[in-house]
């Protein structure tokens, strides 16, 4: 097992649409172990999809609080409520912002032995998927966002501080 280097904003791999995995094998199990140890090296970590590492495949491992977790291929099945909440991202060091996500989603996954799963989360633990599930279709938290904050303070960004990562959104149309 290795960490991995995690890509950055500007990197054009990071607004790919990841590709579904097709056969788990040695090479999956691999990257996974390799993406467990890159996001338990890296602080202030709660995600990471294989898009981060430079792999357009669909796969994400997370430690939201209540253990790791794996998802390979996933998909939301359902979203339920909206909350607002502060989201930060390995690949956008630095900066954080103020996302509306689903209070509540329902998720198809495969898990390493190739069984479906379902997953049932909220809180915390939902935004992570979301925002993972998100990385895998070339899709950022910044892609929300009109302001940004720092990390370190808490502080609103100036604009002129806050426009060359800005500049870089793809705006979503909810």
């Amino acid at each position: 097992m290795a960490e991995r280097f995690i890509v950055q904003l500007g990197d054009p791999i990071l607004r790919e649409k990841s590709k579904p995995v097709k056969i788990i094998n040695q090479h999956v199990y691999k990257l996974l172990d390799d993406m467990v140890d890159t996001i338990y090296a890296a602080p202030g970590r709660a995600g990471l999809s294989a898009i981060q590492v430079g792999i357009p495949k669909q796969l994400v491992v997370m430690d939201c609080g209540s253990g790791l977790i794996e998802l390979i291929n996933p998909v939301i099945l359902e979203k339920e409520g909206e909350e607002e909440g502060t989201e930060a991202c390995l690949s956008i060091p630095g900066v954080v912002g103020l996302v509306k996500r689903a209070q509540y989603v329902k998720v198809g996954t495969l898990d390493r032995a190739g069984e479906e799963k379902i997953i049932e989360a909220e809180g915390f633990l939902a935004r992570c998927i979301q925002h993972e599930v998100d990385h895998l279709h070339g899709i950022l938290y910044i892609d929300y966002v009109n302001e940004l904050y720092s990390n370190r303070s808490g502080k609103k960004l100036k604009p002129a501080d806050a426009a060359p990562i800005l500049a870089q959104r793809i705006p979503i149309i909810r």
